[in-house]
């Protein structure tokens, strides 16, 4: 299956102060925190309109900003836990998906661009245990019903539920959840809107 008629979701929250990037708060402010998300958020989206793709759409809790752009489509979350709505997200989708969240910024095109032909999933290991990235050739809901989410062992959950299909595997990225992962995924995009509202905000603190 060629990359260019498959589906780049991102499941997001409207990057809103209290609402977003808790754990930043602190050293940053709800405020501060909401910022980096928008930036986050922005940078990945900019990322998904760049790369090959059948439909792009933003799977959202809450309501679009000035930061969504053109060419993507936005659908709301579904109601329960993460894993019920990252298997809602799937479910929308009629053919091969990727999904991703707003938490790595420093994806590129290149990470995005994947081919079904030789396998049925796509699995993108996150440094904290989760998962960046999760795609699927045919998109089946009850892979994701029940996986325990945000904890260590989520992403080795979920890749067991890969059991039984072809799997490739992305490369290891690290989820901008604490000020050091903030500082670390600045670096390794550091022409990013991300990483110049962080250069800003600690700047600002000197």
């Amino acid at each position: 299956m060629r990359s260019s008629a498959v589906t780049l979701l991102v499941i997001a929250k409207e990057p809103r102060p209290g609402r977003v990037k808790t754990r930043l708060t602190p050293p940053f402010t709800p405020e501060e925190a909401a910022a980096l998300a928008e930036a986050a958020l922005a940078d990945t989206l900019d990322v998904v309109a760049r790369t090959p793709a059948g439909r792009r759409v933003l799977v959202l809790d809450g309501a679009p900003g000035p930061w969504l752009p053109a060419g993507v489509e936005v659908v709301p979350q579904g109601r329960g836990g993460l894993d019920e709505r990252l298997a809602a997200a799937f479910a929308g989708c009629d053919g091969p998906a990727l999904l991703i969240g707003m938490d790595t910024p420093q994806v590129t095109p290149e990470l995005l661009t994947v081919d079904f032909a030789e396998c049925d999933a796509w699995f993108g290991p996150a440094a904290d245990g989760g998962f960046w990235a999760l795609g699927l050739a045919a998109p089946d809901p009850a892979l994701l019903r029940g996986v325990p989410m945000s904890r260590p062992d989520t992403g080795a959950a979920q890749r067991r539920r890969l059991d039984g299909l072809r799997v490739r595997d992305l490369p290891l990225l690290r989820d901008v959840d604490t000020a050091r992962d903030a500082a670390a995924v600045a670096g390794a995009a550091p022409g990013g809107r991300f990483a110049t509202v962080l250069a800003e905000l600690t700047a600002a603190r000197r």
